[in-house]
């Protein structure tokens, strides 16, 4: 059985997300935010942050590896071989290298942090760069999902990734078909469930 350390309200929510596509059984293990998290899951990632994953007598951090390799231990179609194994990979590390801190940007000084702490300037910023890098995505769907008509994790990854933006009021009216693939995306049963759980 796969061990998930983290809260569902953290990067973990990813790793749930992926386990349920997979249809593979997990457990999640929670940890509370604050001074002593560093020291409590410091023996499953050294970066003291969550999620970490264990897997048999592999232990893995960082989110995305962690559902790459979920996704991987399935297959296809959830990660397919060849070409559009490439571009899961392609699809996932744009998400992480040129979206998420985008979206970081504006998420932490629109509503993520205390409103003494916020930089509306930057916030301002933040949303200018998402909308350019989700105007690329906008005109390069290819079909239903990333990689036309079958759902993979590159899908789950990126999604999971626009989730705080989808759900905290990032104007979306211009990017309809982002939209909807995001929606979708959100839909299927194992986003309902892990939604469920984050929003618990």
């Amino acid at each position: 059985m796969l061990k998930i350390h983290g809260s569902a309200r953290s990067r973990a929510f990813r790793c749930i997300w992926a386990a349920e596509e997979a249809g593979l059984p997990y457990e999640l293990i929670p940890y509370a935010f604050g001074p002593g998290l560093k020291d409590a899951i410091g023996a499953v990632n050294p970066n003291g942050k969550v999620p970490a994953l264990q897997d048999g007598a592999l232990t893995l951090f960082e989110s995305l590896a962690i559902n790459l390799h979920i996704a991987g231990k399935v297959g296809a179609p959830l990660m397919p071989a060849g070409d559009d194994g490439s571009r899961v990979l392609q699809w996932t590390f744009w998400g992480a290298t040129e979206v998420e801190p985008a979206s970081q940007q504006w998420s932490y000084n629109t509503f993520f942090l205390p409103p003494e702490a916020r930089d509306a300037a930057l916030g301002a910023k933040g949303a200018v760069a998402l909308a350019a890098r989700l105007a690329v995505l906008e005109s390069t769907l290819p079909g239903p999902w990333l990689l036309g008509a079958t759902f993979t994790i590159a899908d789950c990854n990126l999604a999971s990734i626009l989730y705080m933006a989808r759900y905290n009021g990032f104007d979306f009216s211009a990017l309809p078909r982002t939209l909807a693939w995001l929606d979708a995306c959100f839909a299927r049963p194992a986003g309902v469930k892990a939604r469920a759980l984050r929003e618990a």
